[in-house]
């Protein structure tokens, strides 16, 4: 059983910051990556960012260069700093763990950029 625990959400004015944190545990086998998506009421889930075993990034043209993705191997942990968060990044953030075996998902957290 592969657990996902997500943490940072909330809600914070345009141009401000939040983090956001995903702990995997359980039985991990080959872990290929770990990533975040959000997704919008009548929307279908879209990447923002992910990072590869090998450290290698990708990131969504449009949070490219306000979001940064990192990773504590130690702890098999994914972080996502946002900064300069715009209305638009309003979403609820899903981390995504993919492994040798399958791809798991955590179970959401919100982020509401709001004046």
């Amino acid at each position: 059983q592969v657990q996902l625990v997500e943490s940072g959400g909330g809600s914070v004015q345009p141009g401000g910051s939040l983090r956001l944190s995903c702990s995997a545990s359980g039985r991990l086998f080959a872990m290929y990556g770990m990533g975040w998506y959000r997704q919008v009421p009548g929307k279908q889930r879209e990447l923002v960012a992910v990072i590869r075993n090998n450290g290698a990034t990708s990131y969504a043209d449009s949070v490219k260069g306000r979001f940064n993705i990192s990773k504590n191997k130690y702890n098999n942990a994914v972080l996502l700093q946002m900064n300069s968060l715009q209305p638009e990044d309003t979403a609820v953030y899903y981390c995504k763990l993919t492994t040798n075996v399958s791809d798991y998902w955590g179970q959401g957290t919100q982020v509401t950029v709001s004046s």
